[in-house]
């Protein structure tokens, strides 16, 4: 593994807060909203659906599906030219938020809309804990699902 110490950071804020604590924890929550029973990405302070303030954290199943993915071969910033070429993918969670993350495990020749994945956790750097996803597999054949 390379030298990620370089890497930048999430901004942690009130409003993210407990989706990074999931993290360190080796758990995926989100944001769901009390009243309409939406969860959303990024969190905030009200829903963006019906606007209330009442937001609770819950588990996510941490699974969903690749909504689109692009093979980076030039890096948007110098802190990422050790890792070019580079995936990043758009997963689009069971619960309905989409959510930018890398892929494990995965080779771009292999990529494909729609295929199933699910959270993993890599820690970047000490006290940076952050999603990734894998294919998931189907047990009884070994197929991607």
């Amino acid at each position: 593994m390379s030298d990620t110490n370089h890497l930048p950071t999430p901004r942690v804020s009130p409003d993210s807060a407990p989706f990074w604590a999931a993290c360190k924890g080796g758990q995926l929550e989100l944001p769901v909203c009390a009243t309409c029973k939406k969860a959303h990405l990024p969190p905030g302070p009200v829903c963006p659906f019906c606007f209330s303030d009442t937001i609770e954290w819950k588990p996510a199943s941490g699974r969903g599906e690749i909504a689109s993915w692009v093979e980076y071969h030039m890096a948007f910033s110098n802190r990422f030219s050790d890792q070019v070429p580079y995936l990043v993918v758009l997963v689009e969670l069971d619960e309905g938020p989409r959510l930018v993350s890398s892929i494990r495990d995965t080779a771009s020749k292999d990529m494909r809309v729609g295929m199933r994945v699910e959270v993993g956790f890599e820690e970047l750097k000490p006290g940076l804990i952050v999603p990734t996803f894998s294919p998931i597999e189907d047990n009884a054949n070994g197929d991607l699902i």
